[in-house]
């Protein structure tokens, strides 16, 4: 599951993220944050080994790679960048996990959907924190947006939506972002 090599990534850059910015309530968020992705690989790890599966050493290295050149620029750049790139990817995170939720379903798992909703709850959090962060930047009004992915509740909306529609549409990103 890449999801897992991911983590690590993201994990990473907030390392280099939070030693960037100065003591504050950015700095403290961004700890919260990192201390959240090290537990979703601990919580996805589980489940990787409850299907017989483990991890990719290729993504590991990659995605460790990844995070480690983000937690440099962040030292060099500035936070604005690093703050509105983790946003982003916070908020694709969140459509994955709801993604996983209903998978788990059709896959007969639907013991692991709450599981799935609740990272995908956390990630909206993030995505919040982050995006608020970014949007004080004046730079803000320069970059292009993406669309919000509606109130925190809404992954579980659309979850119940999905389970009592006879018609369950196709798995697509599209559907999510409503």
């Amino acid at each position: 599951m890449l999801a897992y090599s991911g983590e690590l990534g993201a994990a990473w850059a907030y390392i280099g993220h939070r030693k960037s910015l100065p003591p504050g309530p950015e700095r403290q968020a961004i700890w919260q944050i990192l201390k959240d992705e090290v537990r979703h690989r601990k919580v996805l790890l589980a489940l990787m080994r409850r299907y017989g599966e483990e991890p990719d050493a290729r993504a590991e290295a990659k995605l460790r790679g990844v995070g480690r050149f983000i937690a440099f620029i962040c030292h060099v750049g500035g936070w604005f960048v690093p703050m509105l790139g983790a946003a982003r990817l916070e908020a694709s995170n969140i459509v994955e996990y709801e993604i996983l939720a209903r998978l788990a379903w059709w896959a007969g798992e639907p013991d692991d959907v709450p599981t799935h909703l609740h990272l995908g709850e956390v990630e909206w959090d993030h995505e919040s924190v982050l995006r608020g962060f970014a949007s004080r930047h004046p730079l803000w009004a320069l970059v292009p947006g993406w669309p919000t992915v509606g109130p925190r509740s809404g992954l579980r909306t659309r979850y119940a939506h999905f389970l009592t529609n006879p018609e369950r549409p196709r798995l697509r990103k599209s559907l999510l972002l409503r």
